[in-house]
């Protein structure tokens, strides 16, 4: 690995503050020590802060304090500096030239995380865990992120394939001794192994759809014919006008997307255009939009104005929107507007069309009655994605790839043992299974791979 001692900014841009610039390398504290006036950083103990100047030469840029940090206790397990100045810029600019021509270089993005995770400090798994946790937008994914951190997924992981391993051992072992037909390893006790580790695969596959939910937010879609008060139940849920609401029909003619956070959770709102038969050529484009939001969407809401005494056309926009796997809240809107018994009769008539089953809310987004009845009901959708047996939930797409492929390998080993195919096929596809189980925490990689997933990172992190 490259061992440059490299440089960038830690914080992020603009005026603040404070600004951090962090060295990492071999060359660190000595690079640092010749941009620096003060006392000798050199001579200094570990994890020890230190006041001074940052100099170019005789000139004094900036008063700064210095944090030393000696190999290996450090994040990348390289000696570590960071400089804390007053956060300008322009000053952040003039310290990073001033470390470059003393011997530094500038950090590609994620270079810091990509040494400590060569350096052994972390696995791959955690690697992503802390870009996660810089990205977490809510308190469900940052504690996800912090479960990760701590090794979550890797320590689920690691005990399995260490059995498995013993296992390929034998089998290896027996290829040693192919002529005189002997077996080491248990077929028996192997099938038993290769069970645990299928159900702990399918565990973490099925937490993926918990994951992406609290990683990503949920998607939302809001709809309905014109003027049923979508843009109004907009408004209600956000607390602000971020929709323009009028009684004029098409009004909304795009998308709109915004973010609620409920009890820790994310949901993605899309406001959509009013679904209806348009020659509008603009209005036709936001129709459509609005049905393809909804085929990207986990949970629809689909309202309907209680003065409302057709359904035809609801029905016939519903139905062709529905699958198994969206969830279908149905409000009715303007509930202030007509008597209680009206929306029994709605219901009632919803129910016998409808096949798929949908929860029935009403609502006054202008009065914000019952609003809170429908973010319980937004609330409880993330709740049940949880599986209760597992505490290690899996938000990343190329954790939910491994795995996929890893309980793919497995079941080919399952047959592989059940058919007794000779103990050499049976040895390859033990090793594909290894290998994809160690793609999780990084023990078989490549550098493409890794390039894909430290050039996400921020450049000082």
């Amino acid at each position: 690995m490259n061992k440059d001692t490299i440089c960038a900014l830690a914080t992020a841009n603009g005026i603040g503050a404070l600004g951090i610039i962090r060295l990492s390398g071999d060359d660190a504290v000595s690079i640092a020590q010749k941009s620096f006036k003060g006392k000798n950083l050199e001579k200094q103990k570990s994890h020890t802060v230190h006041y001074g100047y940052i100099v170019d030469g005789e000139e004094i840029i900036d008063e700064i304090m210095v944090a030393v940090f000696l190999a290996p206790k450090t994040f990348t397990t390289e000696n570590v500096v960071e400089i804390s100045f007053h956060g300008s810029p322009f000053i952040g600019k003039r310290i990073l030239e001033v470390l470059i021509k003393n011997g530094a270089r500038m950090a590609k993005a994620g270079e810091f995380t990509m040494r400590a995770f060569m350096n052994g400090r972390i696995d791959l798994s955690q690697a992503e865990a802390i870009a996660d946790i810089i990205a977490s937008e809510n308190e469900a994914s940052r504690k996800v992120a912090i479960n990760q951190l701590k090794g979550g997924i890797t320590n689920e992981i690691s005990i399995l394939r260490t059995d498995l391993l013993n296992f390929v051992s034998l089998i290896e072992l027996e290829l040693d001794f192919a002529e005189e037909d002997v077996e080491f390893a248990d077929r028996t006790a192997l099938t038993g192994l290769l069970k645990r580790i299928e159900d702990k695969l399918k565990s973490l596959i099925e937490s993926f759809q918990y994951g992406n939910a609290v990683k990503n937010g949920v998607a939302v879609a809001i709809l309905g014919k014109p003027n049923a008060g979508k843009s109004t139940l907009l408004n209600a849920l956000l607390k602000e006008e971020r929709a323009i609401v009028s009684n004029i029909a098409g009004t909304t003619r795009d998308t709109i997307e915004e973010l609620l956070h409920i009890k820790g959770n994310a949901f993605r709102l899309i406001d959509t255009a009013g679904l209806r038969e348009t020659t509008d050529e603009i209005e036709k484009i936001g129709v459509k939009k609005a049905i393809e939001k909804v085929e990207q969407a986990e949970i629809l809401i689909y309202l309907i104005d209680s003065a409302t005494n057709d359904f035809t056309e609801d029905l016939l926009m519903i139905k062709p929107l529905l699958r198994d796997d969206l969830k279908l809240i149905i409000c009715a809107t303007k509930i202030d507007e007509v008597l209680p018994a009206q929306h029994e009769k709605m219901e009632a008539l919803l129910r016998q069309e409808i096949a798929q089953e949908f929860d029935f809310i009403k609502i006054s987004a202008l009065e914000n009655q019952n609003l809170q009845d429908l973010k319980n009901e937004l609330s409880s959708y993330v709740e049940e994605l949880k599986t209760q047996e597992n505490n290690v939930v899996i938000t990343n797409q190329r954790h939910f790839q491994a795995l996929q492929n890893s309980l793919e390998s497995v079941q080919k080993v399952e047959e592989a043992v059940h058919t007794k195919i000779s103990t050499e096929l049976l040895a390859y596809e033990l090793r594909h299974a290894l290998e994809y189980l160690g793609e999780i925490s990084g023990e078989f990689t490549n550098d493409e791979v890794l390039g894909n997933i430290f050039s996400k990172f921020c450049i000082g992190k």
